[in-house]
């Protein structure tokens, strides 16, 4: 089963939108939920965790036709790390916390071949003008996510307190990684690459937000800072299979 996990095979998909929410957290407030072997990827002394939430389309193994595939909403919570291999390069990519979907089939599959701690959600999504509103609850009605955005503005300024200088700095922590990494018991972990085509984020408007994730510890302790917020439209992506890496080499 632990072989199933670790993303045995490529998987291909179509992204119809994604719209990537960064926040800041002080650095020290985000060190115990990255294991031993991966380092914080920060800015001016700040870490970053992202929520991205992805209309997925047709996703399926590699060789698969499109019919074959799973279509679901997905909300991701990720943290931005490195992790060295054994030759001295940094890898930048995600530390996966918590993802979440709507379809009760993605949740088992993805807890099948990942550890990416799919859990089920209730979607709604509503719409007003130029405004997009998605809510995410679990079965007892607690909130997961609640998060307004305009994507039609054009112009949009950082938000307001955003620690980033302008846009092209923000994009750095916009997402997607390359590298996505999950640790392993015995210190190594298992690296997923992905690879993209035609990804132009471009800023979108945050009018209002809660993620529920930021009321547990230890994110509770600290107010998070809404750093940025890119949507990008319809991308083929497609992930390798995960390869074991030791920090500092490659088993």
């Amino acid at each position: 089963m632990q072989f199933l996990k670790r993303h045995p095979f490529p998987v291909l998909a179509r992204f119809e939108r994604v719209v990537a929410v960064s926040f800041a957290f002080p650095e020290s407030s985000l060190s115990t939920l990255v294991p031993e072997g991966l380092e914080l990827d920060v800015y001016e002394g700040l870490g970053f965790v992202t929520a991205a939430l992805v209309w997925t389309r047709h996703l399926r193994p590699a060789g698969f036709p499109e019919f074959m595939g799973q279509d679901f909403f997905l909300a991701g919570y990720r943290i931005f790390t490195r992790l060295r291999d054994d030759s001295g390069r940094r890898l930048r990519g995600l530390r996966i916390l918590r993802s979440e979907t709507d379809k009760h089939r993605m949740v088992l599959s993805g807890n099948l071949v990942t550890s990416y701690n799919y859990r089920h959600v209730k979607l709604m999504i509503e719409k007003s003008g130029p405004e997009t509103r998605v809510l995410t609850s679990l079965a007892d009605g607690s909130p997961t996510l609640d998060l307004t955005f305009d994507a039609d503005t054009e112009n949009v300024p950082l938000p307001a307190g955003s620690p980033f200088p302008d846009w092209r700095t923000a994009r750095r922590f916009a997402g997607p990684m390359p590298f996505t990494f999950n640790p392993e018991a015995d210190g190594s972990f298992v690296v997923i690459e992905g690879s993209r085509e035609e990804w132009v984020p471009r800023p979108i408007v945050v009018k209002n937000w809660h993620v529920s994730l930021f009321d547990e510890l230890p994110l509770c302790k600290v107010k998070p800072i809404l750093a940025n917020a890119f949507i990008v439209e319809n991308v083929a992506y497609r992930w390798s299979s995960g390869r074991i890496v030791k920090p500092g080499g490659i088993m």
